[in-house]
């Protein structure tokens, strides 16, 4: 399995010869004209996850790509998106990506809540192979060889973030959402997740457009 960290929530998974392209939002770059893609995957409605900008220059370069999104987000953008329900699953190639979670973490009880769908890609021997929760802290019931892992966010503080990582107990984690950190901060956020993380898993950290084999 290659990942490739086109910043923030945006991720791109290339195992058995299927792409999957998570997240293409307003903070990720890189991104652009990536063509033969199998699917785009969108967790949640926020800019930050769905470019409103660049998301149909993306679809039209990909014209086979299969759409996912969580049903708010797939309601709006047009007939070619598949609501990503909770609990279903669905064939992307080679692999099976299963749907999770369902709501938006909560940014302050004055703010309503939202569609995000969380979601386990894999195949039938391991549906959680890679996985990738947008904009919530939702523990799947599958175990996870590589956590896409929310490092700093508005609606999480870094405690959660270290009892969500240590519930989902992965092989290895991925830093995203990352965006809001400034370069001389980022290290004290990481740093801590490392000494923290659970017995057997290890973070890897990545820079914009790097790719990591697992």
């Amino acid at each position: 399995m290659r990942l490739t960290h086109f910043r923030h929530s945006c991720v791109l998974v290339e195992m058995s010869e299927t792409r999957v392209l998570f997240d293409p939002g307003t903070f990720s770059h890189g991104f652009e004209g990536l063509t033969g893609l199998d699917a785009i995957v969108v967790t949640h409605q926020h800019p930050d996850h769905i470019d409103p900008d660049r998301i149909d220059a993306l679809v039209e370069a990909n014209p086979d790509a299969q759409l996912f999104a969580d049903p708010t987000t797939a309601s709006r953008r047009g007939d070619r998106w598949i609501a990503a329900v909770p609990g279903h699953d669905f064939g992307i190639g080679n692999l099976i990506a299963r749907a999770v979670g369902g709501t938006h973490a909560v940014i302050h009880p004055d703010i309503p809540t939202i569609d995000n769908t969380s979601f386990l890609l894999g195949d039938e021997e391991r549906i959680g192979r890679f996985y990738h929760p947008g904009d919530a802290l939702f523990v799947p019931d599958e175990p996870v060889d590589v956590l896409g892992l929310p490092v700093s966010a508005p609606w999480c503080r870094i405690s959660e973030t270290i009892d969500f990582f240590r519930e989902v107990r992965p092989g290895a984690a991925v830093p995203i959402h990352d965006a809001l950190l400034a370069e001389a901060g980022a290290g004290v956020y990481l740093g801590r997740l490392t000494e923290m993380r659970p017995d057997g898993a290890d973070l890897v950290p990545w820079g914009a457009e790097e790719t990591r084999t697992f």
